[in-house]
Parts: C-alpha cells; structure tokens; sequence
C-alpha cells in the first residue's frame, strides 16, 4: 500500500510500469491518494499558485488515516486477511521495510501500536523523543522540548530522553480501524512554513526564495496517546537509519552520506562472513566505520536485497574468500560464487 499525493501519483504509478512492478502482482500494489488543502500566507489568505488555481499541499504523512477511509483500504486489508502493518514515511536508504523482527516483536508483545527508535547523537539532534508525557506514549518535537530537558543524562551519563523517533511505525488493522472511526478528528494540526510559488498581483508567476506560507499537516505518530499497548524498538543508527534531508554540500544528511552509509553497511556484511576485501589495488581493506557521515568516495561494495537483506545467508558464499573492489553481489554473481 502506497500512500501518494496528487503530485507523486501518476509518477510513481509510471516508475511502477516501467520497472515491470519489480516482480510483484501489479494487483498486489495498491496506490491511493492523500486529501490536498489549501496553503495560506502568514496573514490567513489563501495563496494563488497561478491564474485561477488555488496553491494546495498534501495534509501531510498524517493524512494516512483519512485516506485509508477514502478510499477503503483497511477493507482491501481485511479482505486480503492483513493483521498487521508496518508504515514508513521518511526517505531513508537503510530502511527495512516489513522489517521481521521488528513486526515479530510487537505481536509477541502484543502490541497494537509500536515505534521503531534510535538514540539520539546528542541532546541538540533535530529529531523528536518517543516518550511518556504523564503515562501517555507521544512524540515531543526537538523544538518543544526546553534546552536543559534535552540535557538530561542518567548515572551512566546517558541522555534520559534518548528514544529518536525515525518515522518507522508498526499497526494492527484493529487500531487502525479504530483510529479511522475514532480518533482521526482529534489529532493535531502542525504548522509548515514553506516556499509556496504564487501569481503576484499582475499574474507573473514568483518563485519565493524563502518561507512565504503556511501549510497545515497531520503527523503520522500523533495516534501513539490512543494506544493501548504501546512498545518501543531501539536500533543502530548505522544499521537501520540514514536519512536524505539535504542536498549534496551540506554537513550531514545528503544522498553521499546515504549511499556511504549503505556501502559501509554492506562492507561490514562482507568482512562478518568471513571474506577478505581487497581495494583496485590489491591491498586489504581495513573495515570503514559502521556509519559513514563525509563526503568521501565510499569502498565500492554493494549487496543485492535479492542475495541478502539484514546480512544473513553470505557465509556460505564468502567466508575463506578474497574479493576485489569494486563488487557486486546480485543473483548472478551469487550463483557463481556457490558454484565455485
């Protein structure tokens, strides 16, 4: 299930055909789309992205819930004889979507809502804290959390609020349907300030340069209070978690620091079983750090999501064996190592 806006819908439908579904029935992924509404100036009024159109956004990854009404996708989940769902929203190259552990976890704990966390780099980190606010399982946003709050370490001089939230949710059809028919109308509107493009009062059209509108959002994590049974999962950042957030320049978070940390990560599964990686050169490859942040030329060593996906199964292929960078371990060379 593919939650899209009106702008990413027929993109991502072409994406889908033009890579002949990635192997999956084409009816097994089903496409829907989130309520659009109207973003406004700092003043209130609405902004006019051209003649005659009124400047809409997507009512943000919160949406999820109206749109599961609209267009009746828990009945296509009860249908299909779904039970439990996991949703992610953040555009990360390390995620595990349908995550086995992760899912196993909340149903042995018999959860109906679970948050998938990691602890935070420090107390400043931009990222919100799953938490308790008097007994009740919330995120609080890192700009609503007071600075020496945030500070707070344990004995051990951990950081008490240490639970990063990373957008990577588990569900139950049944608290979904419940939220659906219960709580939907009760969760908050978040302000957005953004670069809406407009028509000035001659009808060009204006690019703004900065913030100049307001768009109203609904997060997807602010069904966590309506929980019954909440859980948290803790992960390694440099296992689970590299986001995209900006563009290629800046100090962290950008598609080199993405791909750096997939390649260190896929590195580290190589040298775990038991294979020996040589650079163009010949020369041993001492094993890069776990999370790799600069904007370096990564070690060149890639694993197929076909052959592996948390690591496991490649000691049969690698343990005893010398590999050359740059590799590449897709079926066909997986194939030919079992051969060998």
């Amino acid at each position: 299930y593919i939650m899209t806006s009106e702008f990413t819908l027929k993109p991502t439908q072409t994406f889908f055909q033009e890579n002949s579904h990635f192997g999956l029935e084409p009816s097994n992924i089903i496409l829907f789309e989130q309520r659009m509404i109207p973003a406004v100036t700092f003043d209130g009024n609405v902004i006019l992205e051209r003649k005659g159109k009124i400047a809409m956004a997507p009512d943000g990854n919160g949406g999820l819930y109206q749109a599961l009404v609209d267009n009746n996708v828990l009945e296509d989940m009860k249908r299909r004889g779904v039970e439990y769902v996991h949703v992610y929203c953040v555009d990360n190259i390390m995620v595990k979507m349908a995550d086995p552990v992760f899912v196993g976890f909340c149903v042995t704990k018999g959860a109906d809502c679970g948050a998938k966390v990691v602890e935070k780099a420090h107390p400043d980190e931009p990222v919100g804290v799953v938490c308790r606010v008097g007994g009740v399982p919330q995120v609080v946003e890192y700009s609503e959390i007071r600075p020496e709050i945030a500070q707070l370490r344990g004995p051990a001089g951990e950081l008490v609020h240490s639970a990063g939230n990373i957008c990577n949710h588990f569900f139950t059809r049944s608290f979904l349907h419940d939220v659906a028919e219960k709580f939907k109308e009760q969760l908050k509107q978040h302000v957005a300030l953004k670069k809406v493009p407009f028509v000035d009062s001659c009808g060009n059209q204006v690019k703004p340069t900065k913030p100049n509108g307001i768009k109203m959002e609904k997060f997807v994590f602010d069904v966590f209070p309506f929980s019954r049974n909440f859980v948290a999962f803790e992960v390694l950042r440099e296992e689970e978690f590299s986001p995209l957030k900006n563009s290629d320049g800046a100090a962290a978070d950008t598609p080199t620091t993405a791909r750096n940390s997939l390649l260190a990560q896929h590195c580290h599964w190589v040298t775990a079983a038991g294979a020996t990686l040589l650079d163009e050169h010949g020369n041993s490859i001492q094993t890069p750090p776990s999370s790799s942040t600069e904007n370096r030329l990564p070690v060149q060593c890639e694993i197929s999501p076909r052959v592996s996906y948390f690591g496991e199964g490649l000691e049969q292929l690698l343990k005893g064996k010398t590999i050359k960078t740059p590799f590449i371990l897709d079926e066909a060379a997986a194939k030919e190592l079992q051969a060998q």
